[in-house]
């Protein structure tokens, strides 16, 4: 099993002599997951009672807010990265890093050669040949954006060769101009696999809610993978709520854009910063250092060895932005 963020209690059992042995007391900031969730109305009881049915709406609501119906429930978008790879013979698989390693260590396991592309532009990958190209946009942990012009001309070129493009949207959708889950299995687009989720935006990571998007015959390779009932009732009651919600979408967005220019700006004395509308990364060889010194007083971050990298998430209240930036400026002293 690969290392993720929260886990909190191991990280309290790590850092109790620093007087952080509390879970409750720490700050978590080690997920990219919004801090103020959608707040979930009451589900009718009757969800925990009977079977989940398929026909209840969820997909037709998933296809107004995505904008395509090409789509398949699934227990979180993991499930999709775990299966995705035996849809297809083992071949050789590029990936454009650092990325999402759960992607990496998937295609391995299914049998795939994989070829990572460190730093490496799209082209790069176009270059190399390779019949399967596997990306995250916004790319994870960095926060880099590729245009969906790129993207659709990569799977255009992918296509005339018999590829592949996947593209994990798990942080897209603060800015959904960049998006291509529309798209994915369409005419424009017919090799185009995309995968979203509710965990991140919608801050309903317990719920365990994603969506893919791609080609017919790939979505029913999948639903007979996933077996019956996927997603529970009350998951399922959550996510039509959620995608329902325009409102509560529009100001979303505009809340996170400010949060995250503030935390970019929070971060910026103390090396380079990039991310995304829901985390930011800051490069610098101290990387570790500041990860330590921020888990002594039990605020929780992710830090990417091979990279120099620290993925830091958004606080959720001003108290906690206080905490970070207090933090932050006893390790400047």
């Amino acid at each position: 099993m690969l290392e993720h963020g929260g886990r909190l209690r191991a990280a309290a059992r790590r850092y109790a002599a620093s007087g952080a042995g509390d879970p409750a007391a720490w700050l978590d900031l080690s997920t990219g997951i919004n801090p103020c969730a959608y707040p979930v109305a009451a589900i009718d009881p009757a969800c925990w009672r009977r079977l989940p049915e398929d026909d209840d709406g969820l997909d037709e609501v998933a296809a107004g807010y995505y904008g395509s119906a090409r789509l398949l429930a699934l227990p979180g978008s993991q499930a999709a990265i775990q299966l995705l790879p035996a849809l297809f013979r083992p071949v050789v698989v590029a990936c454009l890093t650092p990325t999402y390693e759960e992607h990496i260590q998937a295609w391995e396991r299914a049998g795939h050669k994989l070829r990572r592309l460190p730093q490496a532009p799209l082209a790069r990958a176009l270059a190399a040949a390779t019949p399967i190209i596997v990306l995250c946009n916004p790319n994870n942990p960095t926060g880099r954006i590729l245009p969906a012009s790129d993207l659709l001309d990569a799977a255009e070129r992918l296509q005339r060769r018999g590829g592949w493009l996947i593209v994990d949207e798990a942080f897209a959708d603060p800015e959904p101009e960049h998006a291509l889950a529309a798209l994915a299995g369409g005419p424009q687009a017919p090799n185009l696999i995309v995968l979203r989720s509710l965990g991140k935006f919608f801050g309903l990571a317990g719920a365990r809610v994603g969506f893919v998007f791609g080609a017919r015959d790939k979505l029913e390779a999948l639903r007979e993978a996933l077996g019956p009932w996927p997603l529970s009732g009350p998951a399922r009651a959550a996510a039509r709520q959620a995608l329902a919600d325009h409102a509560w979408q529009a100001q979303t967005r505009r809340d996170l854009r400010a949060a995250a220019q503030r935390l970019a700006a929070l971060l910026a004395p103390f090396g380079e910063v990039t991310g995304s509308a829901l985390f930011a990364s800051l490069a610098t060889p101290l990387s570790l250092a500041l990860f330590e010194h921020l888990a002594r007083q039990a605020i929780l971050t992710r830090h990417f060895v091979a990279h120099d990298l620290l993925r830091v998430g958004l606080p959720g209240s001003e108290s906690e932005w206080q905490r970070l930036g207090a933090a932050l400026a006893s390790w400047s002293a």
